[in-house]
C-alpha cells in the first residue's frame, strides 16, 4: 500500500505550498486535501450553522475513509495538507489509519509567530490580515498545540524555502524527489499560482 504524508501546521504555515511542491517532484504522488471534505459538508448546511467543520464527526470519519480508500487504491504517495491540533481528532484520523496498517509520516511545520503573520499578509493579496482573521485568531493556539511531542516530527521553517522544506520531509520519509530546477523567479511564480488556485473565498 502507499504511504501517507500528513503535513500539519498553523494556518498560513506553508502546508499547501509544500504539499504541491512534493507532488511536483514526486512522480505518482497525489494531494488529497481534507479541507475539501469540510467545504462539502458546509455547503449542505445553512450558513448560520456552519462552525468549525472539524467538530463534525462526519468530517473526521469522511477524511479517514477517503484517505483509507486512496491509500489502498493508489500506488503513489498520498499527501494531505491539513491543520489538525486537537489530540482526540488527531487520534481519530491519523491514529486510526495507523491502526489499520497504513504507513503515516506526520510533520508539523512550525515558525515564529511573526513569520507566520508575514506569510498570512502575503496571502492576503494586498488586503493585509483582514481576510485572514480566522487564521490569526487561531495562530497562538495552533503553535502551542503543535509543539507537543505527539505532533512530531517538527520542522522549523523560518529560514527554509518551500523546496527545502519538501526536501526535509522527503529525506525523513524515505522519498526520492526529482531535483528542484526552478530558479528564484520561476519558483516564486509557481508558488504564487499555487496560492491563487487555493484562495479560500469563504
Amino acid at each position: 500500500m502507499a504511504a501517507l504524508v500528513w503535513i500539519n501546521g498553523p494556518f498560513g504555515g506553508g502546508k499547501t505550498m509544500t504539499a504541491y511542491e512534493l507532488e511536483r517532484r514526486l512522480p505518482g504522488s497525489v494531494v488529497c486535501d481534507p479541507e475539501h471534505v469540510g467545504f462539502g459538508l458546509h455547503r449542505t448546511m445553512p450558513r448560520a450553522l456552519r462552525g468549525d467543520f472539524q467538530d463534525l464527526a462526519a468530517w473526521r470519519q469522511g477524511v479517514r475513509e477517503v484517505l483509507d480508500l486512496t491509500l489502498r487504491g493508489h500506488d503513489g504517495t498520498v499527501i494531505a495538507p491539513m491543520t489538525l491540533v486537537e489530540p482526540g481528532y488527531f487520534a481519530e484520523i491519523v491514529g486510526r489509519l495507523r491502526e489499520d496498517g497504513h504507513t503515516v509520516h506526520h510533520f508539523s511545520l512550525l515558525a515564529d509567530r511573526a513569520t507566520v503573520l508575514g506569510r498570512l499578509r502575503e496571502r492576503g493579496l494586498g488586503r493585509g490580515l483582514k481576510h485572514e482573521s480566522f487564521a490569526v485568531e487561531r495562530l497562538d493556539h495552533c503553535l502551542e498545540r503543535l509543539r507537543a511531542p505527539e505532533f512530531a516530527e517538527h520542522i522549523r521553517t523560518d529560514r527554509l524555502t518551500v523546496p527545502q522544506v519538501a526536501d526535509r520531509i522527503a529525506a525523513s520519509a524515505g522519498l526520492s524527489l526529482l531535483p528542484n530546477t526552478d530558479g528564484r523567479l520561476r519558483g516564486r511564480l509557481r508558488r504564487t499560482w499555487t496560492g491563487l488556485r487555493h484562495i479560500r473565498l469563504g
